[in-house]
């Protein structure tokens, strides 16, 4: 199959969701009723959504039979003992906590181990990441290395994290004031990009000169896997599920959203060898989420993941969703339209500062950009620069390192004509580039402003 150049889905489509087509001045008009914020549309009104990758994706025959085998009884059902040993088949951590998603895991985690005067290094802290680190008073501090902050820039591992930094930082902060640190794999906010075993050997080694924990924010592991096997020396003959225990086996603990890598709508897990920490944890669980064997989920939840997890790491699965995603960027940047490269493994991010110089970063250009892509062709992405990462928790401002347009295709859910429609509709805002104008926020809460912020046009 390696001699043709054609991308087959290694799946068949069972069944089909209508799509709504919708005008450029019907658009328009939802557009303006949503304050230009992309999060208050409603989903009908989008015809290619790539807000996001998690829990978007279509379910496999197996995952719904798992539904229907859900056992739905309040402690020690069936399908926790089978969600634990397809999470523990991967990643053998001696304490499972299930949640509803990734980010009550965080919650439950920093409630447990951060507090004021705290730091937590990361090569990237995500949204929900940083802003849960952040509500406890502790301070989200990202150590990615140089290359990793450069979108034209190519590198194979830019997800890595700068590991002299990390140990910088740790000596000047004290090690008692860092109780964890975190590296993201794959690195959502630096564009998806891959970590190497080689560095997370590193950042062990450095967590082990000071006596600290590694845990892993691993939402995309099965894709930060596939490019080890691609990408590093001496790893092209080992199988993904062999490279993942490697990962595993230099962590202390693991973050996880099963909306991603664990192909299912909905559910999470936190994972950690600590007796202690997974005592006060569990207790907290306990009292936000549910009972430990069902997290705040329904069994059939936990059964879907299950099934998930042994899919997810299926080559011929990485290998389609990989490629399929490359080539949406191969043809933008063919295209002259500048997006962080490598492309990653989840989704293709649009350089906004490099297509829109004229636009300040604090103008938005990443909003200015995510805007115009509805407006002339209902598809729906994602702003990841200032106005996700600019607001401080003080109230203050300071641009992004980056201003990105974040393009995340869901899991086996849009075909290659869908993707040829969105290269078509970028091509044609990106050769209009130079009459957009920027963005002012007209009405912002004070944290995770992106989700709920309304916008309007400036003149």
């Amino acid at each position: 199959m390696d001699r043709f150049r054609t991308i087959i889905e290694p799946f068949r489509i069972k069944s089909v969701e209508p799509v709504r087509m919708t005008t450029v001045a019907e658009r328009d008009e939802k557009l303006r009723a949503a304050g230009y914020n992309l999060f208050n549309l409603h989903a009908a009104d989008v015809l290619i959504d790539l807000l996001t990758d998690s829990g978007t994706g279509a379910m496999s025959a197996e995952q719904w039979a798992g539904i229907q085998r859900g056992d739905e009884s309040y402690a020690g059902s069936p399908s926790w003992f089978r969600f634990l040993d397809a999470v523990t088949e991967l990643w053998p951590f001696a304490h499972v906590i299930p949640t509803h998603q990734g980010r009550a895991a965080e919650k439950i985690l920093f409630s447990v181990i951060a507090g004021p005067g705290k730091v937590i290094p990361s090569n990237t802290h995500f949204d929900t990441t940083r802003a849960n680190v952040e509500f406890t008073g502790a301070e989200a501090i990202d150590c990615v290395i140089p290359e990793g902050r450069e979108p034209a820039t190519i590198h194979p591992f830019k997800g890595n994290m700068d590991t002299g930094a990390l140990d910088a930082l740790i000596r000047e902060r004290g090690r008692e004031h860092v109780p964890v640190v975190f590296v993201t794999i794959t690195n959502n906010s630096g564009g998806g990009q891959p970590v190497s075993l080689a560095n997370l050997r590193a950042v062990r080694e450095v967590c082990d000169r000071y006596g600290l924990p590694l845990f892993l924010d691993a939402c995309r592991f099965a894709e930060n896997a596939w490019f080890i096997k691609q990408r590093e020396e001496g790893y092209a003959d080992r199988s993904v599920p062999d490279i993942v225990r490697e990962m595993a086996g230099l962590a202390d603990g693991m973050t996880m959203s099963g909306k991603k890598d664990a192909l299912a709508n909905i559910g999470g897990w936190l994972a950690m060898n600590d007796d202690a920490w997974a005592e006060q944890c569990r207790n907290l669980l306990i009292l936000t989420e549910g009972f430990p064997t069902y997290g705040g989920l329904a069994g059939r939840d936990l059964e879907a993941m299950a099934a998930g997890l042994r899919e997810v790491v299926q080559d011929d699965y990485l290998r389609y969703r990989i490629r399929s995603t490359a080539y949406l960027g191969e043809a933008l940047i063919e295209a002259g339209v500048p997006c962080v490269q490598p492309i990653g493994g989840h989704a293709v991010y649009l350089d906004a500062a490099a297509l829109l110089p004229h636009v300040p970063a604090l103008a938005y250009p990443g909003q200015a950009l995510a805007a115009a892509l509805y407006r002339e062709g209902g598809i729906r992405g994602c702003e990841i620069g200032s106005v996700m990462f600019g607001q401080h928790p003080d109230g203050t401002e300071t641009p992004a390192q980056m201003e990105l347009v974040r393009l995340a295709i869901p899991r086996r859910v849009y075909t290659q004509s869908h993707i040829d429609y969105v290269i078509e509709v970028i091509r044609w805002v990106a050769s209009q580039a130079r009459e957009m104008r920027g963005m002012r926020i007209v009405e912002q809460p004070s944290a995770l402003r992106h989700f709920t912020a309304r916008f309007e046009p400036i003149e």
